[in-house]
């Protein structure tokens, strides 16, 4: 008789990035800026922190990197628990919140360099071969002699991100990383990220551009005022919408009377074009019973809502779509 061998258990699933139970922070005003969120940041992915300006993200992040201690709840980095371990983790985390902040007379090295000698766990022997390998990586190897002052504000952008890049990294914190940059400069901070991401560092971005998340993020959480109203893969928020269908005929009202008659809701008829809920429908079943009732069909497409359509479901508020 032969017995079965056991290959030992399942492998565990790696611990997120960043985990927070019931995180939350109230001023002393009362004003409630987080109200128990329960964020679940996947290993290497990039996830897109999203929602309008004042919905809590920055007072969130600043929890996360222990700059403000939250009022409730609590939050694991990296698979550790906070805030014992700080010191132990925050050297694997690299972040830049609310711009980056250099002296103007200095060159892009020599500022690095200071922020190089500030970290007491690096090795001063080897400090210009990681201040050329950070410069390099967000391409400012070329312009590393020039001063701060001198520097557009996307090179101020991308030193900030190198200053972050000193040492490697598990995690990225970034908060608003193409905040008033010009299209160039949104494009390479962009890029930046996506390479960072493919490092396998895990990227956390807030933002409150849905191009940003649209291009660059796999996952993403939605704040609105201070509640984390969605939080999933983006394909997930993307397939949440419910499809409507729309028609181009020249009778709208005979398609309109024919789509009531199968049941279609919240019809709108608007300058030849009709549209529905789709419900649970074929759209080629529609399509065959509005030609069989005498509906010249022109054109028929299923669409479903825009991520601006579902953001503003999802908070009430609108959101800014270019970058």
């Amino acid at each position: 008789m032969t017995e079965g061998v056991s290959s030992g258990p399942e492998p565990a699933d790696p611990a997120p990035a960043i985990a927070t139970s019931g995180l939350a922070m109230r001023f002393r005003s009362g004003q409630v800026a987080v109200d128990h969120i329960d964020l679940a940041v996947p290993p290497g992915s990039v996830y897109g922190f999203l929602g309008p300006n004042g919905s809590g993200k920055t007072t969130t992040i600043r929890m996360l990197l222990g700059l403000v201690y939250p009022t409730g709840g609590s939050f694991e980095l990296l698979g550790t628990p906070m805030r014992a371990g700080l010191d132990s983790v925050l050297p694997r985390v690299g972040a830049l919140v609310e711009g980056p902040a250099f002296y103007p007379f200095l060159s892009g090295r020599e500022n690095l360099a200071r922020c190089d000698a500030a970290d007491r766990t690096a090795d001063p022997l080897s400090a210009r071969d990681r201040i050329d390998h950070a410069l390099e990586q967000v391409g400012l190897l070329a312009a590393a002699g020039k001063r701060y002052r001198a520097y557009s504000l996307g090179m101020k952008q991308r030193l900030g991100i190198a200053a972050a890049l000193l040492r490697p990294r598990d995690l990225m914190i970034l908060d608003e990383p193409t905040n008033g940059l010009d299209p160039q400069g949104t494009r390479e901070i962009r890029s930046l990220i996506k390479q960072i991401a493919a490092s396998g560092t895990t990227v956390f971005v807030s933002s409150h551009l849905l191009s940003e998340v649209d291009q660059i993020c796999s996952h993403v959480g939605v704040m609105s005022l201070g509640k984390l109203v969605f939080q999933g893969a983006l394909a997930d928020l993307r397939g949440r919408g419910e499809p409507r269908i729309a028609v181009r005929t020249a009778k709208p009202g005979l398609a309109s009377n024919e789509l009531a008659r199968l049941g279609l809701a919240d019809i709108v008829s608007d300058d030849g074009r009709v549209t529905a809920r789709l419900g649970a429908s074929a759209p080629e079943f529609i399509n065959a019973e509005l030609v069989h009732a005498g509906v010249p069909v022109a054109g028929l497409e299923t669409i479903r809502p825009s991520l601006e359509d579902l953001f503003v479901e999802l908070t009430g508020e609108g959101f800014d779509v270019n970058g």
